[in-house]
């Protein structure tokens, strides 16, 4: 069985202002967590995302997050073929960890491994 998809993520200069337009654009809700916005799509078939303002590059970008066992062996892969591994893993304090990860044509994806209950 695949991995799945597990949630996505908006990468602004303004979070406040993106999550606005994204409220008004599909009814979204949010929740300011500090620079980012927790976004609620509303619906039970869809994933859950956050709109996020790093304060550095990049600033605009847009990404989905796969459930990984392991971020290492996962980036590992992604080099053995022909990606590259971006961001190395990283704790999301309560939560879970992950990393980024490019693909050969550069397209940056999210790796995630929550925390185990």
């Amino acid at each position: 069985m695949g991995n799945p998809v597990v949630y996505f993520e908006i990468g602004c200069r303004d979070s406040s202002k993106t999550a606005a337009f994204f409220a008004q654009m599909f009814g979204w809700d949010g929740l300011p967590e500090g620079p980012a916005v927790s976004i609620r799509t509303g619906s039970e078939a869809g994933i859950q995302g956050m709109i996020n303002s790093l304060g550095h590059e990049p600033y605009n970008y847009v990404t989905f997050y796969v459930q990984v066992e392991d971020l290492q062996v996962a980036l590992d892969k992604a080099e053995s073929l022909g990606g590259k591994a971006c961001v190395p893993p990283m704790e999301v304090p309560g939560s879970g960890h992950f990393a980024w990860m490019s693909d050969p044509e550069g397209n940056t994806i999210g790796l995630w491994k929550p925390l185990q209950p």
